[in-house]
């Protein structure tokens, strides 16, 4: 499987945004409006596709990748680079979650050298939180919002 990276584009923000993920990730499920459009075009997001065809997933750097309700709580006040992902439903549960997560990290680690990467996931998500673990994160925070908790990790 070959990876690529392309910037984020009118077409693939809504395909991204139509995505459906059955139940319990259907929390990552999005709507897709002209302000959802707008912020996946935003120059943050980036689109992983395989062989230069199937579309895998995307990813987010900055503020973009933050809750941004886990500010109330200073979960963000270290120096990271913060990352957000999702990985297209179809293609999740079958093996592609360490490529796909290693493939983001080794582009950010090319790019960002020496600082520490930091992600939010939903405490419900046990099986991208043992992901990350796998691939060298550790929990440092967690908050609570009207709506699920967090988990905040740092690599």
């Amino acid at each position: 499987m070959e990876i690529s990276i392309e910037h984020m584009s009118e077409q693939i923000a809504k395909k991204i945004l139509g995505w459906k993920y059955e139940q319990p990730y259907d929390f990552y499920n999005n709507e897709l409006t002209d302000e959802s459009i707008k912020e996946l075009l935003d120059g943050f997001y980036y689109a992983l596709v395989i062989d230069k065809q199937t579309l895998l997933g995307f990813f987010c750097i900055g503020e973009s990748a933050q809750v941004p309700v886990g500010n109330q709580f200073g979960v963000y006040s270290d120096d990271c680079v913060d990352i957000g992902l999702g990985m297209n439903p179809k293609l999740v549960g079958q093996g592609n979650g360490f490529e796909f997560c290693s493939f983001i990290l080794s582009h950010i680690e090319n790019n960002h050298s020496g600082i520490p990467i930091r992600l939010t996931v939903a405490k419900f998500n046990e099986r991208a939180i043992h992901l990350y673990e796998k691939l060298g994160f550790v929990r440092k925070n967690e908050f609570t919002t009207d709506f699920s908790g967090f988990i905040v990790m740092v690599k």
